[in-house]
Formats: structure tokens, C-alpha cells, sequence
């Protein structure tokens, strides 16, 4: 009886053993890896061993991480006040690093991205935030990704969602856009009037160079206004009685 009590001990012992040394990572994971405190490296992906009580692993994902960044109260160079909110986008390079060089890499991104994002906006107009969004986003995501460059995270992207207005602001854009519609609309039809001034003077010189030229353009004229409902009767003369009725210079 004592003999199977023992065997039993044993064996719970090595099954004890054996599940704290084997560990199975997934290929989307890595493990860093400590032994009695001390930084080895990270393992993975796979089947590991490790020593128990000795070693400890920390599991840090590789998969691409979105950061929702909250919506940022900011001023623009040209003291216009307004929020802004954006999406970044990163994943971890370097297992190790994002362990030791940072207490938690998740938020301390998290931060830096609302920070850099206001001072980034901060130093730009209004007009440059709407209408330049991408230089404004590959500018955030160069500041972001050189600092966390040394907690082993690479910045994907970063791309801004939104810019709420105040209703005042709002209004005045509106306005501007509704006047500056009317300007082209004025300086297209200045335009058209400027082209149909060209084509009517080359097609006077046209009809006044050619040998009856003109006569034929007055019968033209004179055909489509005897074709619409009047009681107009037109009797067209030729241009060449005008040599031959006396007094006529």
C-alpha cells in the first residue's frame, strides 16, 4: 500500500513537472523569456521547454494591433478650436524590448499617439487639417514610430477619422464655400461670353471677306424668323440694288 501511495506521488510529481516545463506557442505569439530574473531572449513559436520555479515567460502577440484614439480638444495655428480623433495602427517587432523598455507598451502607445496628435494639429491651420489630412497622418506616424522605435513596436499607420467643427465655424465654412462657388460660376460664364466674342468676330470677318457671304447669312436669318408663328411678311432685296435706286450712295 505504501509502495502505490509512493508511485502515485511520483507520478502526480513528474505529470506536475512536465506541464510547467512543456509550453506550446502560437505562431502569432512569442515568449519572453526569464531565468531567476534575467532576460534570455524570447521563444517561439512551437513547442518550448523550461525549467520550473527557474524560468518565467512573459507571452507578448505579434498581431497588429488598432488603437482607437479618443477624440483630442485642440487649437490650430490659426486659433480655431476643434476635436479630432484617429486610428492607429501597430504591431510589436521585438518581443524582448516591449517587455523590459516599457511597463505596458499598449497604453504607453495609447498616450503618445494622443499627445503627438495634439501637437502635430496644434501647429497647422484649419484649412491644412481638412484638406491635408495625409501629410498630417504620415507626420503623426513618423513621431510615433521613431519613439517607440526603441520599445520594439512598428507604427503601421496612422489615419485621421474625424474633425468636429463648432457650429459657428461651421457656418462660416459653408458660407466661403457658397461664395467661392459663385465666383467660379461668374468667372466661367466671363469665359463663355469671352469665346462666343472670339468666334463672332472671326465669323464676321468671315461673311464681310467672302463675295456674298453676308447676303446669305440675312436669308438664313430671315428663314428662321418666317418659320415661327407671325404675322410679319419679310421681303428680302438683294444687296446689289443698292447700285442701281437712284440717291443711293
Amino acid at each position: 500500500m505504501e509502495n502505490l501511495l509512493s508511485s502515485i506521488v511520483i507520478v502526480v510529481l513528474i505529470l506536475y513537472i512536465l506541464s510547467a516545463s512543456i509550453k506550446i506557442i502560437p505562431e502569432y505569439e512569442r515568449a519572453v523569456l526569464f531565468r531567476l530574473g534575467r532576460l534570455i531572449g524570447f521563444r517561439g513559436p512551437g513547442l518550448i521547454f523550461i525549467i520550473p520555479i527557474v524560468d518565467r515567460i512573459m507571452r507578448v502577440s505579434l498581431r497588429t494591433v488598432v488603437i482607437d484614439v479618443p477624440p483630442q480638444e485642440v487649437i490650430t495655428r490659426d486659433n480655431v478650436t476643434c476635436k479630432i480623433n484617429a486610428v492607429l495602427y501597430y504591431r510589436v517587432v521585438e518581443p524582448d524590448k516591449a517587455v523590459v523598455n516599457v511597463e505596458n507598451y499598449h497604453e504607453a502607445t495609447n498616450q503618445l499617439a494622443q499627445t503627438t496628435m495634439r501637437s502635430v494639429a496644434g501647429t497647422a491651420e484649419l484649412d491644412e487639417i481638412l484638406s491635408e489630412r495625409d501629410k498630417l497622418n504620415q507626420t503623426i506616424q513618423r513621431i510615433v514610430d521613431e519613439t517607440t522605435d526603441s520599445w520594439g513596436i512598428k507604427v503601421a499607420a496612422v489615419e485621421i477619422k474625424d474633425v468636429v467643427l463648432p457650429a459657428e465655424m461651421t457656418r462660416a465654412i459653408a458660407r466661403q464655400a457658397e461664395a467661392e462657388r459663385g465666383r467660379r460660376a461668374a468667372i466661367i460664364q466671363a469665359e463663355g461670353e469671352r469665346q462666343a466674342a472670339e468666334q463672332l468676330a472671326q465669323a464676321s470677318e468671315i461673311l464681310t471677306s467672302t463675295k456674298g457671304g453676308l447676303t446669305l447669312r440675312v436669308l438664313r436669318a430671315l428663314s428662321e424668323v418666317s418659320g415661327a408663328p407671325s404675322n410679319t411678311i419679310l421681303f428680302p432685296l438683294p444687296m446689289e440694288l443698292r447700285k442701281i435706286i437712284p440717291g443711293d450712295d
